[in-house]
């Protein structure tokens, strides 16, 4: 089969990609793995917000541009955050005229972008008619209007170069061999967190001690499609994410939500010991990442109190209080520390000293003192001293992961070298260099998505002509 272009992967990215070249007059195949007419990915299963770094996009471009380099502390690279910061809201402007419904879901900044309709605001899983779903399904409506297609159940394997350039791929479908030339191709296939194989390598020791937070599609196929073709990687040992309830391993209204971000970043985490090992106060998505990289990423719990109960964890979008209870996570309580500590399993010494300690530091104001040091940048300290003293054993819930293909501004996919591989692109959550970094900073899955997925389109018929 010959086409103009070649797109990996249904969701956001390749569909807004696809959808985009389609209307610079290029020829377009979609190649999605899934079988189902509504298959499974993370853009199906979204909130919907679209931000840059909890923050609204809408902001001044310069004000966009220090929030990203302040989330990733400079890691993302000066042309990368210059194309998010200013493609931003051209991506939104792009996706209203595609039909694409907005509204603002609450008082937040970070929610005056959110698909409509809204996620519903409970626990477990609700995608069916809500924004990512209409998202997807109002895009595969348009690109077939457009004269594109999306072959659903084929699985793109293996890229083919000629003379350092892609020039098509070979994939299969149902056992079957398939051959397809093409002008360009754009790899949008979401990130390998689908993979044990690759999360071992670069993520958790333990991949079956870190909980899926979305539809677990993301193989990483396309990120090893690309090595082979002589793709640098960027910024691979990090994923988005928030803390859940370790009985979210068995409980499917415990993922996607409620997080315990809130009762994390006011409260402590300790891990088997008693001890605590990271710095809360620096948000649910870092520690999150902190956890899966433990030994045993299900060693860690937060320990909390009945202010911190009553306060924080009523705070969220989806609060821990009261939902967590209702819909069957555990929660530990004890009148005493030292009963909680039996309860837990946990040393009682190391614990008392560790809630001591920590409490010290917030009466004097010293958190930053505290080893590892606790900052208060995000969100306040609670001390711990008010019984019942409260627990919830915790799993890092890894909703996509934030590394993969180095790219450059017009989505064109890099060599070590920096030198780019001609007609080769990347898109949405397999890229690198656009989150992350050792800030672990989280800068919006979406936003990411749709603004690389048109520029990757735009540099592709550029290229054709076009």
């Amino acid at each position: 089969m010959r086409t103009d272009l070649i797109v990996i992967g249904g969701g956001i990215a390749g569909l807004v990609a696809a959808n985009r070249a389609a209307e610079l007059g290029l020829s377009v195949t979609v190649l999605e793995k899934g079988a189902e007419d509504r298959y499974l990915c993370n853009s199906r299963y979204t909130g919907g917000a679209f931000h840059i770094g909890m923050r609204s996009l809408h902001r001044p471009v310069e004000e966009v541009k220090a929030t990203i380099r302040g989330e990733t502390d400079g890691f993302v690279a000066e042309p990368l955050v210059t194309m998010i910061a200013t493609e931003a809201p051209r991506a939104v402007d792009w996706l209203r005229k595609q039909g694409i419904r907005f509204l603002k879901a609450g008082p937040r900044d970070w929610q005056d972008t959110v698909l409509a309709p809204p996620a519903l605001p409970q626990p477990g899983l609700n995608w069916e008619g809500r924004g990512g779903d209409t998202l997807l399904r109002t895009l595969g409506a348009n690109l077939e209007k457009r004269g594109g297609t999306l072959q659903r159940g084929v699985r793109a394997r293996e890229l083919m170069v000629e003379n350092g350039r892609v020039v098509g791929l070979r994939a299969e479908r149902d056992g079957e061999s398939l051959h397809y030339e093409a002008a360009a191709v754009v790899i949008a296939d979401g990130g390998f967190q689908g993979d044990p194989e690759l999360v071992r390598a670069h993520v958790s020791p333990a991949p079956d001690r870190v909980r899926q937070r979305g539809a677990g599609t993301g193989g990483g196929d396309g990120l090893r499609m690309a090595v082979e073709a002589g793709a640098a990687l960027a910024g691979t040992p990090y994923v988005y994410g928030h803390i859940l309830c370790q009985d979210a391993l068995r409980n499917d209204k415990l993922w996607p939500y409620p997080w315990l971000d809130e009762i994390v970043m006011a409260g402590i985490v300790v891990n088997g010991e008693g001890e605590r090992f990271v710095d809360e106060g620096r948000g649910g998505v870092y520690v999150t990442n902190r956890i899966a990289k433990l030994d045993d990423p299900l060693s860690a719990t937060v320990i909390f109190d009945r202010p911190i109960w009553d306060g924080p964890a009523t705070e969220s979008i989806i609060p821990a209080n009261p939902h967590l209870p209702r819909v069957g996570g555990t929660v530990v309580q004890a009148d005493t520390l030292e009963g909680l500590a039996q309860a837990l399993g946990l040393p009682a010494d190391r614990l008392a000293a560790t809630v001591a300690a920590y409490n010290a530091a917030v009466d004097g104001g010293r958190t930053a003192d505290l080893t590892p040091p606790r900052g208060t940048g995000r969100a306040k300290p609670f001390p711990i001293r008010t019984g019942p003293f409260q627990a919830i054993r915790l799993v890092a819930g890894m909703t996509y992961t934030m590394g993969g293909i180095a790219i450059d501004d017009n989505g064109r996919v890099k060599r070590a070298d920096g030198a780019v591989i001609d007609g080769l692109f990347a898109a949405g959550a397999t890229t690198g260099g656009l989150e992350g970094g050792d800030a672990i900073g989280y800068v919006g899955g979406l936003t990411k998505s749709a603004v690389t997925g048109l520029r990757a389109a735009e540099a592709a018929a550029r290229g054709l002509g076009r």
